[in-house]
């Protein structure tokens, strides 16, 4: 069973939407996941917060958190999920850790100021919990003024949760699963929003990378960048809620570059221990920057299609991306996806972090 929310109550049992297994609810839960088939119910009666009631706690960094403050700060959280046999990803932790040295080498990044949370690390602070996530989402973002840019980065397991809200086109919430996530559930595209989206005022720029399934829409941003069917040509897609709930900043400036799927992961088990890997869209996104680092947002898409496609072996640069030697599509994106919190002309406008 996976808690998908918070909040008090007594225990409850439903029944899987999909196989009819019988599931026992954590007090509060709004859904639960299936252990026999991996489908995800709601808790009937468990819905959204009351109007006025913020979704996201007060999670605020303690100072044994750390993390330094500039103009331009980073989050970058990858998550094998050690121990779990049927979902361990091969991977993550090398997708934050080439993450890293494109961010501080190439982009100017302050190395006190990218925290990295990765299920490899020593220090409880680091370890990309639930709780440990959201600290970091609040620090990424607190205080944030013009000028500021900002980077999150998740490279793990994602998930859908039937909406209950009506805030969302195709019925289904999104969602990040945290190492922790079978004990405390995963954190909802609507807490992601609340909490790194809305508070980005004037000036400020978020940029998330997210390679994960189910991660096309995590950010709740308003408009999607697609493909026209009849021109070819990239155009923006309205995914505003029709309820007319906010999903926007307070004036900054938010895109999410992540992928469609079919939600079906891809095996990793079939590759030699000893092949150090990466995950095919992060290789994609970090290679098309390499290649061309003063590109446009347009361009940027174009070369990632073309090196997701292309597949093969690893070629970044940088002592970790030097011993990397396999690309891995442990999340089963098939396309990478744009989406923002504000129309732009995605083939003029410079990409810059």
């Amino acid at each position: 069973m996976m808690n998908y929310g918070g909040g008090r109550g007594p225990a409850a049992t439903v029944r899987c939407r999909q196989c009819s297994s019988s599931i026992t609810a954590m007090p509060g839960a709004r859904a639960v996941q299936c252990m026999q088939c991996s489908c995800v119910t709601r808790v009937p009666g468990c819905g959204r917060p009351r109007p006025g009631m913020q979704l996201v706690p007060h999670m605020r960094p303690t100072p044994a958190f750390g993390g330094g403050r500039s103009k331009k700060r980073a989050v970058l959280i990858g998550i094998k999920y050690t121990g779990r046999r049927s979902s361990e990803l091969r991977g993550p932790v090398n997708d934050v850790k080439c993450m890293r040295y494109l961010l501080t080498e190439r982009f100017g990044f302050p190395n006190d100021c990218v925290l990295i949370l990765t299920d490899e690390e020593r220090n409880p602070c680091r370890l990309p919990t639930k709780d440990n996530i959201r600290m970091a989402m609040h620090w990424l973002v607190q205080g944030c003024s013009y000028g500021d840019s900002l980077v999150f980065q998740f490279s793990g397991m994602g998930a859908q949760v039937p909406d209950d809200d009506g805030d969302e086109l195709d019925g289904m919430d999104e969602a990040l699963c945290p190492m922790d996530s079978f004990h405390q559930g995963p954190i909802l595209d609507d807490e992601i929003n609340e909490a790194i989206v809305r508070p980005l005022v004037h000036g400020v720029t978020l940029h998330a990378i997210v390679d994960a399934c189910h991660s096309a829409t995590v950010l709740d941003l308003p408009y999607q960048c697609v493909v026209s069917k009849s021109t070819g040509c990239l155009r923006w897609r309205d995914e505003r809620p029709l309820t007319g709930a906010w999903k926007g900043t307070s004036g900054g400036k938010a895109v999410l570059i992540s992928g469609s799927s079919n939600g079906k992961r891809m095996s990793t088990n079939a590759l030699p221990q000893p092949y150090a890997t990466i995950g095919a869209m992060t290789h994609s996104f970090i290679r098309s920057l390499e290649c061309e680092p003063r590109t446009t947002y347009g361009r940027l898409l174009s070369s990632m299609r073309n090196i997701m496609r292309q597949g093969g072996n690893c070629n970044l640069q940088g002592p970790v991306g030097s011993s990397i030697r396999m690309v891995t599509n442990f999340s089963g994106v098939e396309e990478p996806q744009l989406s923002s919190a504000h129309k732009f002309n995605i083939d003029c406008e410079p990409f810059c972090m």
